[in-house]
């Protein structure tokens, strides 16, 4: 008996293609933040992108070398009055500022992850905003802010932990250095992201090993959108510790697209500002997890736990 060979049509590709921002938006101007922030959007939503992610403190600034008048005991009027200043940056959550960008993402029918600094009442948060066709989704403060930057943010709870699903993929986001900390990473992995959102200004060399190794042990796209920043760019009444020739370089970038297996599949970016895009191949998630699930058929609950407490922690409850 002759065998017919099959004439079924071969699986259409489910594809999502993604653009990491690399930029920095004027420090102490919140409107041009926020002009800055859609104008990339618009950009990249041009190139075909349906997720868009921008750097870490994008709207509300990162202001790199400033010690806002900080020694150990001590702070200065001058450094009070720049706090100020940075302070009155900040964006409410929700507020003008997200409601704008919220009707781009509608009219363009993109997600997007936009880094930015939360206003709530006297404490700044570093924060990671989401939004869709669908408007403002939600937030992720960070949790734990590195060295100096604990003079400048509060840290986050577990309350804002989200993953949202676009129909197609599964975002989370990470900011900067929470990269390095495993039991948040495992916590996020157990929620089942296919792309990890990085919003960083970590322009290091060792960040490229560092958002592979994250790829690989998550088995998830890794999107890192890095800030690339000049003296030229904050106001000239400021003098960094860099110096204040006007194209010193403040950040220097190296935003990337990672694929589940670790290969590099856009960027790093240097020596300016861009877009990376990427057309993401989702079957190459389950390619990936099938010889790794971290938390899933590699893990050994009967050795390892980990309890995640997501409930808000507020300093005040009840009346």
């Amino acid at each position: 008996m002759t065998s017919t060979p099959s004439t079924a049509s071969p699986e259409p590709r489910r594809t999502v293609t993604v653009a990491v921002v690399q930029a920095a938006a004027p420090l102490f101007d919140t409107p041009g933040a926020v002009a800055r922030a859609e104008e990339f959007l618009r950009e990249a939503a041009g190139r075909g992108a349906e997720v868009v992610v921008l750097p870490e403190a994008f709207i509300g600034g990162y202001p790199k070398g400033l010690d806002f008048g900080i020694t150990v005991g001590s702070r200065t009027p001058a450094g009070r009055d720049l706090f100020r200043r940075y302070h009155a940056a900040a964006v409410e959550v929700p507020g003008p500022e997200t409601e704008t960008l919220a009707a781009v993402t509608r009219e363009l029918g993109v997600h997007a992850v936009v880094g930015a600094v939360e206003r709530q009442g006297g404490t700044l948060y570093c924060v990671a905003l989401f939004f869709g066709p669908d408007g403002y989704l939600g937030l992720h403060r960070k949790l734990m802010p590195t060295a100096a930057e604990r003079y400048l943010w509060g840290q986050g709870d577990g309350s804002t932990l989200p993953v949202v699903d676009t129909g197609t993929a599964r975002l989370g986001s990470a900011i900067c250095w929470e990269n390095y900390m495993p039991l948040l990473r495992t916590a996020m992995y157990a929620k089942g992201v296919d792309l990890w959102c990085a919003p960083t200004v970590d322009d290091r060399d060792a960040w490229q090993a560092t958002m592979r190794h994250i790829a690989l042990e998550g088995r998830c796209f890794v999107l890192s959108a890095c800030q690339f920043l000049r003296r030229d760019g904050l106001p000239a009444d400021l003098h960094p510790v860099q110096g204040d020739e006007p194209d010193t370089v403040l950040i220097g970038g190296g935003s990337v697209i990672v694929s589940p297996l670790g290969d590099v599949l856009a960027g790093p970016l240097r020596d300016g500002e861009g877009i990376l895009t990427a057309d993401l191949d989702l079957d190459d998630l389950a390619r990936a997890r099938f010889d790794l699930d971290t938390t899933g058929h590699y893990a050994r609950p009967d050795v390892f736990t980990l309890h995640v407490d997501e409930t808000p922690r507020a300093t005040v409850t009840g009346t």
